[in-house]
């Protein structure tokens, strides 16, 4: 009978077998996979620009027609209490005016995509003001707890408001015979992050999609609805993208019947790291 020899390897031997060298061929195909992840996240962000371009140009008439009707009111009454009434509903009016406009106008010319220290309480009240007219619409009561407190957050402020106004959008969706969306932004449990909370009162998620809701064309919906809003499936996709770029965490809550959170954690500003 021969004996049976046992050969044991040591750790060292195996660090230096050389590694095979990775073909051109998969380089190219990495670069190329590269490439059209770029070309999508640049698609995706001249799409959300496109549908808050259409959102803006809903609420930009609504405050025309204010401006126009109050002006008409101005020319029609010549006593001095509605003329001060009329100028100022149009001076209202058109302070809304240029804030909508001002926000398109970041959207459009931010193309670097820069990230740098950002106040995300006014990106989230920039992004209310475009959604006014559509939550008035849908019956949506919109409750904001902002705390003054919060750092600013290292961000590109227009892909967080992508970001935002989709989990809006999405929470209204899910609640077509109206109900609340609170907006709840505080300090993360330790000084490195901040915490951004968007929660509604919808029909809430069942268990067994949630781990799927952020798949790339995972969707549970027919497709747009009456707006023209959502149904691709891509919309969380990029949401969770976008997060992961910032070297953040996004993750959801849900019970059907009563509604769903999503909670984004974003890393806080080395300015403000410093100063806390």
């Amino acid at each position: 009978m021969q004996s049976q020899q046992s050969t044991n390897i040591s750790p060292s031997a195996l660090s230096q077998v050389p590694t095979p060298p990775v073909s051109a061929g998969v380089v190219d195909q990495q670069r190329h996979i590269q490439y059209l992840k770029s070309e999508l996240r640049k698609t995706q962000a001249l799409a959300a620009l496109g549908e808050l371009t259409s959102t803006a140009t809903h609420e930009f008439n609504n405050v025309l027609m204010t401006i126009i009707n109050y002006a008409r009111l101005g020319i029609r009454n010549r006593d001095d209490a509605s003329r001060d009434k009329a100028l100022g509903k149009i001076l209202k009016a058109s302070e809304r005016a240029a804030k909508i406009t001002a926000t398109i106008l970041a959207q459009a010319k931010n193309r670097s995509e820069s990230m740098e220290p950002t106040d995300l309480a006014a990106i989230i009240n920039d992004s209310l003001v475009l959604l006014e007219r559509e939550m008035r619409k849908y019956r949506i009561a919109v409750e904001t707890q902002l705390d003054p407190e919060t750092p600013k957050a290292m961000v590109s402020g227009n892909q967080i408001q992508r970001v935002l106004l989709n989990l809006l959008i999405n929470g209204r969706q899910s609640m077509p015979e109206g109900g609340t969306i609170l907006i709840r932004l505080t300090p993360g449990a330790d000084s490195k992050f901040v915490e951004l909370v968007i929660r509604d009162s919808g029909s809430g998620i069942p268990r067994e999609t949630l781990p799927h809701i952020f798949d790339a064309f995972y969707t549970t919906k027919d497709g747009p609805d009456d707006s023209g809003k959502g149904g691709t499936g891509l919309g969380l996709a990029a949401c969770k993208d976008i997060i992961d770029t910032h070297h953040g965490r996004i993750r959801v809550e849900s019970t059907v019947g009563r509604g769903t959170a999503f909670i984004i954690r974003l890393p806080v500003s080395k300015d403000a790291q410093a100063t806390t």
